[in-house]
């Protein structure tokens, strides 16, 4: 019993069962958002004020389109408000942090053949030419 209560405390299914948490609420909110702010005022344009309405006739089957509507606006508004509130920023911490503390170069590119090689190399692996103390620093 000692290890399952190990494996649920761990950190990482602890952080993954917050973020569905998380990520539940924050997919109900998107779809309040879409259903009852952006499909009203893109209805207006369609003078429909609700997309989940729509639907044609084929031989006496009805096709509802309306509901994908709705849902392809909802995944667009949430995969737009993921991007810009969460990947966007992280990207720009994660280029400040790089610019920060720059990474020493490990390698050099050969005058030759413009492949990559080891900084301390004296010939190249790719081209076998052979490289003097200058050559080949990037």
């Amino acid at each position: 019993m000692s290890g399952f209560k190990k494996f649920i405390m761990q950190g990482n299914l602890l952080n993954l069962a917050v973020a569905v948490v998380i990520g539940t609420a924050f997919a109900a909110l998107v779809k309040a958002l879409v259903v009852d702010l952006f499909t009203p005022i893109i209805g207006i344009l369609g003078n429909h004020a609700n997309f989940g309405s729509l639907y044609f006739s084929v031989a006496r089957s009805r096709f509802l389109y309306g509901n994908f509507v709705n849902s392809a606006i909802t995944f667009l508004t949430t995969a737009a408000a993921i991007y810009f509130i969460v990947v966007s920023p992280v990207l720009r911490i994660q280029a400040r942090k790089a610019a920060r503390n720059p990474i020493a170069a490990t390698t050099k590119l050969c005058p030759e053949c413009l492949s990559e090689i080891p900084l301390g190399a004296r010939r190249c692996s790719f081209c076998t030419s052979i490289l003097t103390d200058s050559e080949g620093d990037t």
